[in-house]
This record gives C-alpha cells, structure tokens and sequence, in this order.
C-alpha cells in the first residue's frame, strides 16, 4: 500500500495535537501501510515513540499521497495531486481561510475536513468537541476563581488550574473532585449562593464540560424555574446548580405560538431571542451551542450596558464561550483569547476588552483552541475515530490520487476539493475565492 504522512503543527505553539498517536500508528503499519512522521519538538507523543512504534520520522513528507494535519496548513505545504486530510475551516467560506484554499485548488491536491465526515444521517463521525467542553469547562472554573479573588471573595474555586497545566484528564477530574469534596464539607460563601452554571447546549461541547461540573455537588433546576429558584426556592451553599438551555430556552416565536424546532431551523427570522430573560439568574455561562448568522444574537451588548449599569452589581460573573464566535451570539465575545492569556473583561460601555479579572463587565474566556490544552487524551479519542478510514483511504489511492467514487462514503462527503475542483456539494465557494 501507499505511505500515508502525520505532518508537524506549526499553527501555535500549543498545538501540540496529532491525528494519530504512536499506538494507533502501531495498528496500520501492521496492516501493511507505510507511516511517515514529520519531526516535532512539542508533539504530545515523541518522535521516538512514533519509530518505536514502526514509523519513519523524516522532515520530507511530500512524496506520500495522503498527509493528515490537525489544524490549517500554511499555503505553500499543498503539492500537486496529493490529498490532505485536516481542519480547513473552509466550507462556510471563511475569509482567512480563502487564500488557502486558493492555493490547494491551483496546486491540483485534494482536501477533506475532518469536520464533515458523517454518517448516512449527517451525524459527524470525527470530532474534538467533547475535549472543547472539558478543557473549556476547567478553566470557566480557574476563571471564576480568579475573578472572586479579584472582588476580594476566597473560594474553593481558587484551586482549579488551567486544563493544560493538569497531566491528564484523570489528573484534572480528581482536581475537580477534591474542589466538591471542600464544597460539600465548608460551603461556598454567602456572597455567592446560591451559584448557578448555565450551560447553552445539549451537544458534545455541552455534554463535555457538565462533565467536569458533575463533579462536583450538583442539583439540576429546569430553564423555566430559575426565576422562582432565585426569588425563593431553598438552596444551600454546599451544593452548585445547573440549568442546560435548549433552543426553545432561548428563542420564541415572534407571533406568539408554540415553538417548533423544524421551523425555527428553517425559518429563524420567525424567532427571537429569549435568553436576556433568562441570564440575570445565572452566574456563570458556558456557550456552547451551534450558531450561524441568520439566527437572532442571543446576548446584545445593549442588554450587557444596562446590567452593568444598574445599581446592583449582576450576578453573571464569567461566561465561558468555548464556541468562540468572534461578534457571534454573544455580543461580549469580541476577540479571541489565547492560551497564555486565555481572559479578558468586557467593558459594555465603550465595547472594548480589558487584560483583567474584574472590571465594569463579565469576564469572557475565548479560546478557539481549547482541545489542545488536553492534547494527550484528545488526539487518543480522535485518532481512535479516524482509524477505521485510514486502510481504506490508502487503498484508494494505491494507484495515484484517488477517484471520489473509490472513497468511502463517510469520506466522500467531506471532500471539498478534489484534483484542484471544488465540488458540487461547495461550488459556491467559487465566489469567495481570491482572483
């Protein structure tokens, strides 16, 4: 068979992710398949464990005809008549992206994105979402405690670490559950009880952090009780509460009637946002929900003026926005973060972001590669989700690049370019395109 390549990450220095650790590396030269490893100094998984599990470890990759990346490659990595295999962010025409594109269509290679290899259902198949919600969610925490120090407020929050700086995922979860063990035995201060964590979404990047927050002493209270919860219902300070918002938690149809979620995915403009209702009972937000433009803006910096400029102070503390929508749902969420600066606070009165832990506004975690800060059990996951495909990609490509119907379905579906076209299903990128 053709040798397929894992290519170095050179996106960030964080990215310290692979497509394919040295165990799953193990697996397809057993079948029979070449693997090449470009050298990397901050790879999760070291060279030498890549050799030692049968790969070849060369700097040159361009000779094989499949590379797998995890995040974009740089416009000059593309060679004629070879395939890639990564995270183009592409599909919904995104401008940064469009130069590369540009380039793998005049280089006559193909691309597929991992992220639109799905079942016969449209369900993805190969995903980092999950890990977004983990990583994500432990360091909403780290920030929560970092802005009640701020206000001059000790809790137990003060000892959760950044995900990145735990070793592992069961590093990091034991963590978490020593800061319940301390929550359940002294309380949380009075200042903040009760403390509620909203979650926006129900899907892997919601599943993900309520994963961590379970850890800890949780009750559940329905969307729709939060204002009687917080106008009287019992709560104790030994225990965190959680409310998970579906759709029909935070749009309503603008005639009045019931809520119909086929509609409201066909029809938007019929629907408007519900959520301002709902986030004066909430002190932390973890965004993780699906969101395109042609749905209405879930939090408008106006509704953010008027809370941070009340009289009273808002309970809304952080918002955790692991989707990362630059000027998306959520009006506070203004720029990125990075790793090393992972927060800011937005300032609603002039819509700026300020290097702090407190200010006249929430504090906003934007970072859009949360994945990467658990890199050793994420690349494990998704490697273990690609593997499947790798054999019979190779096969398709045994005798040159390969034909779209010698792909397996599930493949065939993310194929964006192919040979230096576009295809049908992503034609209109045309248009997008430079030149």
């Amino acid at each position: 068979m053709v040798a397929i390549a894992i290519r170095r990450e050179n996106k960030s220095r964080w990215e310290r992710r692979t497509p394919l650790t040295p165990a799953h590396v193990r697996q397809i030269v057993a079948q029979g398949i070449d693997v090449v490893v470009q050298p990397s100094p901050v790879r999760i998984f070291t060279d030498a464990e890549y050799q030692h599990a049968g790969a070849q470890v060369h700097e040159a990759i361009d000779a094989c005809p499949i590379v797998f990346g995890v995040k974009e490659m740089p416009a000059d990595s593309f060679q004629p008549d070879r395939t890639y295999v990564f995270f183009s962010h592409t599909h919904k025409a995104q401008p940064y992206n469009m130069p590369m594109l540009r380039r793998v269509i005049d280089q006559g290679a193909t691309l597929i994105d991992y992220e639109l290899i799905t079942d016969h259902k449209g369900q993805r198949l190969i995903f980092f979402g999950r890990y977004a919600g983990l990583a994500g969610m432990l360091d909403t925490l780290w920030a929560l405690g970092r802005r009640l120090e701020a206000e001059g407020l000790r809790s137990p929050f003060a000892a959760v670490r950044r995900a990145w700086e735990y070793s592992d995922l069961n590093e990091a979860r034991q963590a978490i559950y020593q800061v319940g063990a301390t929550i359940s035995k002294d309380g949380l201060p009075e200042e903040i009880t009760p403390l509620v964590c909203g979650f926006a979404g129900y899907g892997r990047v919601s599943l993900g952090a309520q994963e961590i927050y379970d850890l800890l002493p949780v009750r559940s209270i329905d969307p729709e009780d939060l204002a009687a919860f917080r106008a009287g219902g019992e709560a104790s300070p030994h225990f965190l509460y959680k409310s998970v918002f579906r759709e029909e938690h935070m749009y309503r149809r603008r005639d009045g009637g019931a809520f119909d979620f086929g509609e409201f995915v066909a029809s938007p403009e019929r629907y408007e946002a519900r959520f301002e209702e709902l986030l004066p009972h909430i002190d932390v937000l973890l965004h993780g929900i699906y969101w395109e433009e042609r749905y209405p803006e879930l939090m408008s910096r106006d509704f953010l003026r008027r809370c941070w400029s009340a009289p009273t102070r808002p309970r809304l503390r952080v918002i955790g926005d692991v989707t990362c929508d630059i000027r998306g749902s959520l009006a506070c969420t203004i720029r990125p973060a990075d790793t090393d600066h992972p927060v800011y606070v937005y300032r609603p009165e002039d819509d700026t972001a300020v290097e702090a832990f407190d200010g006249p506004g929430p504090l906003v975690l934007a970072v859009d590669n949360l994945p990467c800060e658990l890199p050793r059990d994420a690349s494990e996951e998704f490697g273990s989700a690609l593997l499947p495909f790798i054999a019979r990609l190779a096969r398709a490509h045994e005798n040159g690049a390969a034909a779209l119907e010698d792909l397996p379905d599930e493949i065939r579906r993310a194929v964006i370019v192919h040979r230096g076209r576009l295809t049908e299903a992503h034609a209109h990128l045309a248009e997008h395109l430079p030149g």
